[in-house]
């Protein structure tokens, strides 16, 4: 009879080590998956850490996209002044040589008389 359990013995020493390993494998297999669900999510988490940096970025862009655009409303502004004054400034500049062409004219006319009177 010992010889028959011997057999038996040495199956049930195969098998389990058919269910160790079977077991092992599995296992391994199950870190194998954590390892890449863990890879898996830093790669999300990288992801959004760049479409945050990218829209801080745009908004920046933005910003200085407006400021931009203030600098120029207000150049816009200083230069359209500009022209008012210099055109206010010609305009006087032009009444005041009339005014000038105006005593010239007077002023030859009395000295016309004066040369009528003294003659």
């Amino acid at each position: 009879m010992p010889s028959r359990k011997t057999p038996t013995v040495a199956a049930d020493n195969q098998r389990a080590e058919a269910v160790r390993v079977e077991g092992e494998q599995r296992r391994e297999r199950a870190e194998e998956a954590r390892d890449a669900r863990e890879r898996a999510r830093e790669l999300r988490e990288q992801l959004r850490d760049e479409q945050e940096q990218r829209r801080t970025a745009g908004e920046h862009a933005r910003m200085a996209t407006e400021e931009g655009r203030a600098a120029a409303e207000a150049d816009r502004l200083v230069v359209m002044d500009a022209v008012r004054t210099t055109t206010a400034l010609l305009t006087t500049t032009i009444e005041q040589m009339k005014v000038v062409e105006e005593m010239r004219r007077a002023l030859r006319g009395v000295q016309d008389v004066e040369e009528l009177d003294a003659n």
